[in-house]
């Protein structure tokens, strides 16, 4: 499995705009991939910004590049994004998931 990460920020003002776009936009374009298999969306608030961390699984990097194109080191953005986002990785990373635990 393949952990990719794409960190963003964006005003405090709009943290809960975004989450929202995030959630009707971002996470069902990442879902909508076969071998997707989840997204998880952290935010944190620090000094006037949301700071916003997605956290997709996928079945390989085939799944990857399906969603993310030839070049997966590349972020993905969505019409939106540029409304709202003051930081933004324009880079991702991946990190192969060797231990998943669940309670």
């Amino acid at each position: 499995m393949i952990a990719r990460t794409w960190r963003g920020a964006v005003r405090a003002a709009d943290a809960d705009a975004y989450l929202a776009y995030l959630n009707a936009v971002g996470t069902p374009g990442y879902t909508a991939v076969p071998g997707n298999l989840g997204v998880v969306t952290l935010r944190r608030l620090v000094d006037g910004r949301a700071e916003f961390l997605m956290v997709s699984f996928w079945e390989s990097e085939a799944a990857v590049r399906a969603f993310a194109g030839p070049d997966i080191e590349r972020a993905v953005f969505y019409p939106e994004d540029d409304r709202y986002l003051i930081d933004r990785d324009e880079h991702v990373t991946h990190y192969e998931v060797v231990n998943r635990t669940e309670s």
